[in-house]
């Protein structure tokens, strides 16, 4: 086949890069299209995988711009699909529910946040989905008898034991990894959904009481998608961006305002804490919380509850120990995303039907 994979964040191409290389040691063609967003030309470019930009121009944070940045890249897409025949258009964004519509093209769309989190996904994207691929945790709303739900996370896909292995020498081409180490995230906090809740995290304040907690156990590494204030400088991780997930690995504790980076410290077994206004609003991250104990959310307005919760980790004994059977409890009752992912790709639409009839058949790709 010919597989179109749009990608418009770093995370999505965490998610789809094994599947991407599974499917051309397979036979298929695959064309990556992307936007221009934060890290992610840079990972494709490292990663050596073909793309093609189709929106270069500065992502508009304006509702109307937004608006019309999607417009532009349907019709460049539509074009893209026309010109290489297509035969299969997968990805997270609303463009491949669209364009894959208007083509009449086989698609699979892939989510893991809940609907009700990101409406405007649900009103422009839903009446054109076909298929959309999520987690067992995911409310998916209206879009529910579209559904395919697998035991895993999206996460799972590229930190499942089959797809990485952390490797401390990654992690000495920066620092030693002699003394312990926590690794501190800021995100921008300006996707639609921040914005349209006015989402809040970490600010200079927070962040200050936090690296003088964490000093006397430790070093203190930031890695930050907003400015850092002058006196944070000197915590800069400069990284390359395919080293972090080792980075992650071996840190003695997570703190960010960002789900995407708590979810892949759960996955590798790294305590973490989240402090932004999403606190009990996520059903992937939720699981991994209540059930496995992997992470744990702090609401904005609470910053004494947050750090006390660090408080509190940092005197567990066993805390790496700890973390790593629950670890073990969470993957052995997951699948391993990318095989299933492939395996559901290369065979739809006849995958759809044999999940629809017999859910338990993902459990081949444990």
């Amino acid at each position: 086949m010919n597989v179109l994979i749009q990608l418009s964040h770093p995370a999505h191409f965490h998610l789809y890069k094994n599947v991407a290389h599974n499917l051309m040691d397979d036979g298929h063609k695959v064309f990556i299209l992307i936007k221009t967003k934060d890290i992610l030309e840079d990972l494709l470019k490292q990663s050596g995988l073909p793309y093609y930009n189709i929106l270069k121009e500065a992502h508009r944070k304006s509702k109307l711009g937004m608006l019309w940045d999607m417009l532009v890249r349907d019709w460049r897409m539509w074009r893209f699909v026309k010109r290489n025949k297509i035969d299969l258009l997968t990805g997270s964004t609303v463009e491949v529910a669209q364009v894959g519509w208007l083509t009449r093209k086989p698609r699979v769309n892939t989510g893991e946040d809940d609907m009700r989190i990101v409406p405007l996904f649900q009103k422009m994207a839903g009446p054109f989905i076909q298929t959309i691929l999520s987690p067992v945790t995911c409310d998916n709303w209206k879009l529910e008898p579209k559904s395919v739900k697998y035991a895993g996370y999206h996460k799972l896909a590229y930190l499942h034991p089959h797809q990485f292995q952390p490797d401390r020498k990654v992690v000495e081409r920066y620092f030693s990894s002699d003394r312990s180490y926590f690794l501190l995230r800021f995100a921008q906090l300006k996707a639609y959904h921040d914005l349209e809740s006015n989402a809040q995290g970490i600010n200079t304040e927070i962040a200050q009481h936090l690296i003088d907690m964490l000093l006397p156990y430790g070093d203190v590494y930031i890695t930050s998608e907003r400015e850092l204030e002058p006196q944070f400088e000197k915590y800069r991780l400069q990284i390359n961006p395919l080293d972090i997930h080792h980075v992650l690995a071996f840190a003695k504790l997570y703190i960010g305002d960002s789900q995407s980076m708590s979810v892949e410290a759960a996955m590798l077994g790294t305590p973490s804490l989240r402090f932004n206004d999403f606190a009990g609003k996520i059903g992937v991250l939720e699981e991994l919380e209540h059930k496995y104990e992997l992470t744990f959310a702090v609401p904005s307005s609470k910053p004494q509850q947050l750090y006390d919760k660090v408080q509190e980790l940092l005197d567990t004994p066993d805390l790496f120990e700890t973390f790593q059977q629950r670890r073990q409890r969470m993957l052995s009752d997951k699948i391993d995303v990318t095989a299933f992912f492939t395996w559901f790709i290369e065979n739809y639409p006849e995958s759809r039907t044999i999940m629809k009839e017999n859910p338990n058949y993902q459990l081949n790709f444990k």
